[in-house]
């Protein structure tokens, strides 16, 4: 019999739970009070500007408690901290730059079930905090849970609603919005909270659904990239003849449109059309879009004499490379959106009034505005359980020897009509199918072969 003594256990626990982009882990188990105490003072020490940070939370029945371990954490090693309360991560975002702090800490687990919760962190200006820009060394710092004795911080609350949504406005002209038919689909997460302040000063006609703050999910899981979890949502758009439906993820940072006939759009279409938006103003701009975006995004950003810039899949890398070349607007396929005037950081809720004010402006239905980004045939990302990522890829990677690849984010394989991107998840034993093709038969020709290859 081998006895494990706790650090060793707590070792575990803090390399489990740290991923790629944040922290995720279930509660109780592999995320309490006492890690993200350490992780609090971890960041105290880690980040590199004096200050104060900004510490907010969601609606999840255990965010109030692990966000006061993480505030305690916060004050224990010498940090001022503004509680901010319930907010939207993307509010987080602002109020570490728009208040000139030294970061931000948000406790949320975005989409993920009620078991889980987790930790996203930025710093000064809203600067991306991943594995690869401190947050490896947050890790180890909590992990080694040494700390030095210094004079405690202080703690103050501020309501941060109105100056949020003031910036959010000011991304339009609000005297051009049209008196829209919207239905909004909170999925009992953080918009549900932040949307009704924002009606009053809109002249929509807003009819909310699932807006009460519940962490528990139980009308459907706050992630509106999965199709059952967006069908609610469809069938109220369809069923009251609305203009467009829009969908939140739990905190509120991810945003998906639904048009008129009740057809989800895509992150590549809303991407484009977006894109389409501000380089209408400037066409001189850089545009930055995932690698699992559509060919559609730098076809437009080309058209305007734009600079196209692909990037890995993450909003980590995107800020990062945001700052890099300067660029005025990026796009995820997930339903990120990220924002030069932002602090270079995504917001679900600036996507949603943009997207709502260019609908407006446009004078057409939403169906005919995206139908001109809607060029190409693609697949819905499509998850494969797999033993051996890497392997598998080596192996799909062989089975297209004779085509253009790449490595930027997984494996991409180029053709003249199509290409494929297989990718792995950093959290878990599954690789990530994206396709996109010119014609459906040469889409269905490759979703057959691929998927086969992987089954086999």
């Amino acid at each position: 019999v081998f006895l494990i003594s706790q650090p060793f256990v707590y070792h575990i626990r803090m390399d489990q739970i740290f991923k790629a982009y944040d922290v995720r882990g279930k509660v109780g188990s592999e995320l309490t009070p006492e890690v993200v105490n350490s992780i609090g003072k971890a960041v105290a020490n880690w980040l590199p500007t004096k200050g104060s940070v900004a510490v907010g939370r969601d609606m999840r029945p255990d965010s109030e408690e692990l966000a006061k371990a993480m505030i305690n954490g916060l004050v224990n090693q010498g940090r001022n901290v503004i509680d901010v309360g319930q907010v939207t991560s993307d509010m987080i975002y602002f109020s570490a730059g728009f208040y000139n702090l030294a970061g931000g800490i948000m406790i949320t687990a975005s989409h993920n079930p009620g078991e889980y919760n987790g930790i996203k962190f930025c710093g000064e200006q809203a600067k991306p905090i991943g594995i690869e820009s401190g947050l490896a060394e947050i890790r180890d710092l909590a992990i080694t849970n040494t700390w030095q004795a210094k004079p405690e911080g202080t703690i103050s609350q501020k309501d941060v609603i109105n100056d949020w949504l003031n910036h959010v406005l000011s991304f339009i002209d609000i005297d051009k919005l049209k008196p829209l038919k919207v239905i909004i689909d909170a999925g009992n997460g953080m918009a549900g909270k932040i949307i009704p302040h924002l009606e009053p000063r809109l002249p929509l006609e807003v009819t909310e659904m699932y807006f009460e703050l519940d962490g528990t999910f139980p009308n459907h899981i706050a992630n509106p990239i999965e199709p059952a979890n967006i069908q609610d949502l469809i069938n109220r758009v369809k069923t009251e003849n609305a203009d467009v439906g829009v969908a939140f993820d739990g905190d509120g940072d991810r945003a998906v449109l639904i048009d008129e006939n009740g057809q989800a759009i895509s992150g590549t279409a809303l991407t484009a059309m977006l894109a389409d938006f501000f380089l209408q103003q400037d066409p001189n701009q850089t545009i930055l879009y995932n690698a699992t975006c559509g060919w559609i995004v730098p076809e437009v950003v080309k058209s305007y004499g734009g600079t196209a810039i692909r990037t890995k899949v993450g909003h980590s890398y995107i800020k990062a490379e945001m700052r890099k070349h300067n660029a005025i607007f990026a796009g995820e396929s997930s339903g990120h959106y990220y924002f030069r005037d932002n602090y270079n950081a995504d917001s679900g809720l600036i996507a949603c009034v943009v997207a709502l004010y260019v609908l407006s402006i446009s004078n057409k239905p939403l169906s005919s505005l995206v139908s001109q980004f809607n060029k190409y045939h693609h697949i819905a990302e499509t998850n494969f359980e797999v033993k051996n990522k890497q392997a598998m890829i080596t192996r799909i990677s062989e089975l297209f020897k004779d085509n253009k690849q790449d490595m930027l984010d997984g494996l991409t394989v180029w053709f003249d009509d199509a290409w494929i991107n297989i990718r792995p998840s950093n959290t878990e034993p599954i690789l990530r199918l994206n396709i996109e093709a010119k014609t459906k038969d040469k889409l269905n020709q490759l979703v057959d072969k691929v998927t086969t290859h992987i089954k086999n």
